[in-house]
């Protein structure tokens, strides 16, 4: 006669609850951009970099104040700015629906910071506007290219407020990426459910078989919508981002 007190542990191949709804395969990944594809630069080189295009040559001490003032005071791709000021309001809440409202955000929260450099604000947000600002994280290419050959389509959800197309077309990513999906085009932001529905119309995927792979809540939001969520930490420029895990939850 069995012992009463002896108890089995469960199989884990059995869910402890039987109306637990199954989880969907994976058929497409949806991945957020900052923090989880790429990363900005580093804030000195960013400050040097942008000082030269300004005829000015920054030494590295003054370059690293300058760098933590301006991050302080707000960077595109860096922390949300400690204040924004009272007439940049209005451009701050629009800056990921409108290319004028971002400029005009950025830019504003730069010139907050006395550099003595003329045309440094703008400069610094040029740097966003190309490649040589931002930083494929070291498992980025891998992990789209392992997508692909599996046959799962992948698409760019982000909250942001210029092109990011020639930033893929300059790393030779483009093609492994099936569709774009920004917040200034579509007039959605994250954690708008309506733009994680976007990105799955235009990969013809049901919200339930999608994957959205992010570094923030906003990111997370993609569960209102129906889909799965995958939140990992943003790494620093060039490291790896623990990406393959993306791939690992594609496969049955």
């Amino acid at each position: 006669m069995p012992n009463p007190e002896h108890v089995d542990p469960p199989d884990p191949r059995v869910p402890e609850r039987p109306d637990q709804p199954a989880r969907h395969p994976v058929e497409a990944v949806l991945f957020d951009f900052h923090g989880t594809l790429a990363q900005v630069e580093d804030p000195v080189a960013w400050v040097v970099a942008a000082a030269l295009a300004c005829g000015a040559q920054l030494d590295r001490g003054r370059a690293t104040v300058l760098a933590d003032r301006l991050v302080t005071a707000g960077r595109a791709g860096g922390p949300l700015p400690v204040r924004v000021p009272v007439h940049l309001a209005e451009v701050w809440a629009d800056r990921d629906l409108y290319p004028h409202a971002h400029r005009a955000a950025y830019v504003g929260l730069a010139a907050t910071v006395n550099t003595d450099i003329e045309g440094l604000a703008d400069a610094l947000y040029e740097r966003l506007l190309g490649a040589d600002g931002w930083q494929p994280y070291a498992d980025t290419a891998e992990t789209l290219k392992a997508l692909r050959a599996a046959g799962v389509p992948v698409a760019v959800v982000s909250n942001i407020g210029f092109d990011l197309r020639p930033h893929f077309a300059e790393w030779g990513l483009t093609e492994l990426v099936d569709a774009f999906v920004l917040s200034y085009e579509v007039g959605r932001v994250k954690p708008d459910p309506a733009i994680f529905l976007r990105a799955c119309g235009m990969l013809g995927v049901d919200p339930e078989r999608a994957l959205m792979v992010g570094d923030t809540p906003a990111d997370a939001g993609a569960v209102r919508a129906g889909l799965s969520a995958l939140v990992l930490p943003a790494g620093d420029p060039g490291a790896v981002n623990g990406l393959a895990a993306a791939v690992a939850l594609t496969r049955p």
